[in-house]
């Protein structure tokens, strides 16, 4: 096996154009476990640890630019104010170690309909930056998985950055699992509020074969709260309501049964979890200034 070892973004691009076969080598907390089970044995592995770009990030008013090498542990103590349902989802990844080396770069490109950040990017708003020599594109995170751990990316393209938008609302991540931590999720699930905008979007992992939206969840739910002018009065959403949410939310998987959990089982999950982050977030809407955080 070949190790490559660029020390520069432009000799990362250029070792990938030479060798489109070889395997981006992150954090390697997936990688390296497929590698020591010997269920992937690449010709060739880039490691991207010494370009020092891919482990910074860049704020303004309305995105935050992460790069693909900025870990976990990063998101959950630097930018938590600013992407709440990441730093969430950053809070179940593994252990402490796996998070100082776990990247939202590696999870995006291992691309497993399981991913943590998945559905918190889903759900506030992302894109990906996607570079080769040839040039470089934004792809809406929703368009970037196109089944169980694959992805839209060409053989010569690496993941540069990820752009989200700021949260202006609350934000929840919430998942389910066979215990509290260091575990894949039977399913996930994050809701985030635009009060801006008056809208509402989600993220669902482990449910289907890609992470994906609940588009008519999110369109039933942002017809009610307009509708009964819920953004004005701060009025908790009715028991029905928050029940057909739920229920809409389920409707957009598609599981499969597995070790981890039947396919009932994860529809059944998900649809708790929408109500359950539905109930989170707007209680923290509706809450006094300073008494409650979006996280």
């Amino acid at each position: 096996m070949d190790f490559l070892r660029p020390a520069t973004w432009r000799e990362a691009l250029a070792a990938k154009a030479a060798h489109p076969d070889a395997v981006p080598l992150a954090g390697g907390t997936d990688l390296m476990v497929e590698l020591n089970f010997d269920r992937r044995r690449p010709d060739r592995l880039l490691d991207l640890g010494r370009v020092a770009e891919l482990a910074t990030w860049e704020t303004d008013e309305d995105t935050v630019r992460l790069g693909a090498g900025v870990p976990f542990r990063d998101i959950i103590e630097r930018l938590a104010p600013r992407l709440p349902a990441l730093a969430l989802a950053a809070h179940t990844v593994g252990s402490p170690q796996i998070r100082t080396r776990g990247t939202v770069g590696g999870n995006l490109g291992t691309a497993s309909p399981a991913g943590d950040a998945h559905p918190a990017l889903l759900a506030a708003g992302a894109s990906v930056e996607a570079e080769s020599v040839r040039g470089s594109r934004d792809i809406p995170v929703e368009e970037f998985f196109t089944g169980p751990k694959r992805n839209v990316l060409a053989a010569d393209e690496l993941i540069r950055a990820v752009r989200i938008d700021t949260a202006r609302g609350p934000q929840q991540f919430a998942k389910v699992g066979t215990r509290n931590a260091m575990v894949i999720a039977v399913c996930a699930f994050s809701l985030a509020l635009h009060p801006h905008t008056r809208t509402v979007t989600t993220g669902v992992g482990s449910a289907a074969p890609t992470p994906l939206r609940a588009r008519a969840a999110e369109a039933f739910l942002t017809g009610v709260l307009d509708e009964g002018g819920h953004w004005d009065h701060g009025r908790p959403v009715s028991p029905a309501a928050a029940a057909r949410f739920a229920e809409l939310a389920a409707g957009a998987c598609a599981p499969i049964d597995d070790v981890r959990g039947s396919a009932d089982y994860r529809r059944h999950a998900v649809g708790v979890l929408a109500r359950r982050t539905l109930h989170w977030t707007w209680t923290a809407y509706t809450a006094p200034k300073g008494a409650a955080s979006c996280a």
